[in-house]
């Protein structure tokens, strides 16, 4: 960035920086929502849900025998409900709970220098 005195206000050279005109011009609308182009979807298809189209074009294309639409709606589907149920639940004995809190205690204590003998005399 330059500066002279005639013109204090500082200019940025030709590389980077932001543009004159460029950008969203103000006041102008944000991006398509999803919600938006359900809602379109639904009043030019007489209030068809997205879901239920899904389904039709799919039996459409099984009826038609085509195989290469009948793959790819395979795997759209499949990546949605995969998606869904892809969830790994790990559950631990109370013994395994109590020595990973003791394992913690432990390093936690020689991290801060916490003497962690309880022993009374």
């Amino acid at each position: 960035m330059t500066t002279s005195i005639e013109n204090p206000i500082e200019t940025k050279g030709t590389h980077g920086g932001a543009r004159p005109g460029s950008g969203r011009k103000k006041g102008g609308k944000n991006h398509i929502s999803i919600h938006d182009l359900l809602t379109s979807l639904e009043t030019k298809t007489n209030g068809q849900k997205y879901e239920d189209l899904l389904v039709d074009d799919f039996i459409s294309a099984r009826n038609d025998g085509n195989r290469e639409m009948i793959l790819k709606y395979h795997h759209l589907i499949l990546n949605k409900v995969m998606n869904n149920l892809a969830r790994i639940e790990v559950t631990d004995s109370e013994d395994a709970i109590a020595a990973k809190q003791a394992a913690f205690a432990e390093a936690l204590a020689k991290f801060t220098g916490v003497n962690t003998d309880t022993e009374t005399e």
